[in-house]
């Protein structure tokens, strides 16, 4: 108890934030030992995605299969797949994901492997495997594991982690050989989250703050060379910086996205009225989806979207403090990473398709088309659902043996 008191000291104070009827802790004996508010947003987001993915595919699905509705039959079983991950991953208790993450690391190290070898190339990257019908994108899962895996460790070596260098070089190292795997296939995009994820842990976990601040110089060094020496790499950062210059060549998909963001206005033109996926906007259902959103429902209705995944972020955040205050450090790791991860792939995918950042090919947590990002997605928040139940459980217990 004295260890995890001394990792926890970091954030006795915890957060504090300006929203209690939003954030409450609602854990008193005869409240629902689930955080129902999450959930609604959950499947309100998917809910959502389904409609949009139907909007914005139909004309794409229509040019390769003549059917229309392709992408959103798809798409449905992808969303029968989530109900099935669901189940599974309530099923299991938080403490079987901390003593088998170790073992779920080295899984997904070998599926990264395998890729590279007996993988499916669509569009000149290497990033599936596929098994039957079903195609898996092993990247999407990586983000998850590689979340658990650095919870656990952060547990387990908190000590040394604080102390001394070499427990903050072995948390990289696993990172070093992930992202060098996931390169290959190429999907800069993937590397790029787990990095965030792997550096805010790594200092929420209090790690050395000059060890802390050479990690982001070597990021940003590693970045900006693996730019330069990549040439499709170079011409995305060159032509989100001025995507009018080239706007029938590199620029071309981000000038198209603009559009529909200005056709959008405030009200938008109405669902299913999008003109920039008429066969304008290149992958207007998967990676560009927030455009068709801007211009069919217009300023109001992407602010809708991002108050929503905004709110699932903050949710996640929210419950890794709470977890802190009981003394559940692995948890507290899980939830704030996984929180962290919807926030940051959130930003990136938004500012790609408004201009703000480069192209990485990163999905809209929970509403894109594509099923290995939305099952991970599905595992991930699951896995906070459960830990919030057995947090909320561990309350009423404690509360019912002090009346008892």
């Amino acid at each position: 108890m004295a260890s995890n008191e001394q990792q926890l000291s970091l954030f006795k104070q915890g957060l504090n934030w300006a929203l209690p009827s939003l954030l409450s802790d609602n854990s008193a004996p005869g409240m629902p030992l689930y955080d129902r508010s999450f959930l609604v947003a959950i499947i309100g987001l998917m809910c959502f995605g389904f409609v949009m993915v139907m909007s914005a595919s139909m004309p794409e699905a229509t040019k390769l299969t003549g059917d229309p509705f392709y992408f959103m039959y798809r798409h449905v079983l992808y969303l029968v797949g989530c109900v099935v991950i669901a189940f599974f991953v309530l099923k299991f208790d938080v403490s079987y994901w901390e003593k088998n993450s170790g073992m779920l690391m080295l899984g997904v190290l070998v599926l990264l492997i395998a890729v590279l070898f007996i993988g499916t190339s669509v569009n000149g990257a290497r990033r599936w495997l596929s098994i039957g019908p079903i195609r898996i994108q092993v990247a999407e899962m990586a983000k998850f594991v590689f979340i658990v895996y650095m919870a656990g460790y952060l547990v387990r070596r908190h000590g040394e982690l604080r102390e001394n260098r070499k427990g903050f070089i072995k948390p990289i190292g696993v990172y070093g050989l992930f992202a060098l795997l996931i390169l290959l296939q190429p999907d800069l995009g993937t590397v790029v989250v787990l990095f965030v994820c792997t550096v805010s842990l790594l200092f929420l976990a209090g790690a050395r703050i000059i060890d802390f601040m050479a990690l982001i110089l070597l990021g940003v060094i590693t970045f900006v060379l693996l730019v330069l020496f990549e040439p499709y790499r170079m011409r995305r950062v060159t032509s989100f910086m001025d995507p009018w210059e080239d706007p029938f060549g590199s620029g071309y998909q981000l000038t198209q996205s603009l559009m529909a963001y200005g056709r959008g206005d405030w009200f938008g033109q109405g669902l299913g009225n999008s003109i920039q996926k008429l066969a304008y906007l290149p992958e207007a259902h998967t990676d560009f989806i927030f455009a068709v959103i801007g211009e069919e429902l217009g300023f109001v209705g992407i602010i809708m979207v991002l108050l929503a995944l905004f709110f699932v972020a903050i949710r996640a955040i929210r419950l890794g403090n709470l977890c802190l205050k009981m003394q559940r450090p692995f948890e507290s790791y899980v939830a704030y990473g996984v929180g962290i991860w919807v926030c940051f792939q959130t930003v990136v995918n938004v500012g790609a398709s408004i201009g703000m950042l480069p192209t990485k090919g990163l999905t809209l947590p929970f509403i894109s088309y594509g099923g290995s990002s939305l099952w991970v997605m599905t595992a991930a928040v699951m896995l906070l659902v459960r830990i919030d139940y057995e947090r909320r459980l561990s309350l009423v217990q404690a509360v019912q043996g002090r009346t008892s």
